[in-house]
C-alpha cells in the first residue's frame, strides 16, 4: 500500500509540475508539445483539463480554438477530465501533505497553500458547500476543483458531499468558460 500511495503521491506532482509549466507562458508549446505525440485531441483536452491550474478553463479554449472543436465537446470532454482527478485528490490530500512537510520548502509551500485556500475561501466558510461550488465556479486563478477538494479538505466537507458540489461547481466553470468563448471574449494564443 505504501509504495502505491507514494507512486500516486508522484503522479500528482509531476501533474502540478506539468500545469505550473503550462500555466507560466508555456502553454502554447505544453499544448504543442501534447499535440506532437499523436495522442487524439480528446485525450489532449481530457489531460490538460486534469491539471491543475490549467484545468478546463485552459481545456476549453484549447479544443475550441487550436482543435476546432464543437463547444459541446470540448466543454463534456473538458468537465469529464476536471473531474477525473478530484476522487483521488480528495482522499490523498492529507497524506500528500504530510508528505511535503518532511522538509523545510514542503512546509513553506503548503503552509502558503492553507494560508491562500483559508483566505480565498471566505465563501466557502460561510456558506460551506454551496460556497464550494461558487468557490470552483467562478473561472478565476486558483479557484478551481483542485483548490476547491483542498477547501473542502480545510473546512471539513465530506467526500460524497464535496464531490457533488464540485461538480455543481465545474459545471458553472464550464458554461461560463464556454459562453466567453463562443462570445470571443476568450482565445487561445
Amino acid at each position: 500500500m505504501k509504495i502505491q500511495t507514494k507512486r500516486i503521491v508522484i503522479t500528482l506532482l509531476l501533474l502540478i509540475g506539468v500545469s505550473v509549466l503550462a500555466a507560466t507562458g508555456l502553454r502554447e508549446r505544453t499544448v504543442e508539445w501534447l499535440d506532437r505525440t499523436g495522442l487524439n485531441p480528446a485525450m489532449v483536452i481530457i489531460i490538460l483539463s486534469m491539471l491543475p491550474i490549467v484545468e478546463l478553463r485552459g481545456a476549453i479554449p484549447v479544443a475550441m480554438f487550436f482543435y476546432r472543436m464543437h463547444w459541446m465537446e470540448a466543454a463534456t470532454l473538458s468537465i469529464i477530465g476536471n473531474m477525473l482527478p478530484i476522487p483521488v485528490v480528495l482522499l490523498l490530500y492529507n497524506g500528500l501533505f504530510r508528505i511535503l512537510r518532511r522538509s523545510r520548502i514542503g512546509i513553506r509551500f503548503t503552509d502558503w497553500l492553507y494560508r491562500r485556500t483559508r483566505r480565498k475561501g471566505k465563501v466557502v466558510e460561510k456558506y460551506q458547500a454551496l460556497g464550494l461550488s461558487i468557490f470552483v465556479g467562478i473561472p478565476l486563478p486558483v479557484t478551481g476543483a483542485w483548490t476547491g477538494a483542498l477547501a473542502a479538505n480545510i473546512f471539513d466537507i465530506k467526500f460524497w458531499r464535496a464531490m457533488f458540489f464540485i461538480f455543481l461547481g465545474v459545471l458553472m466553470a464550464a458554461v461560463i468558460v464556454t459562453s466567453l468563448c463562443l462570445l470571443g471574449i476568450v482565445t487561445f494564443g
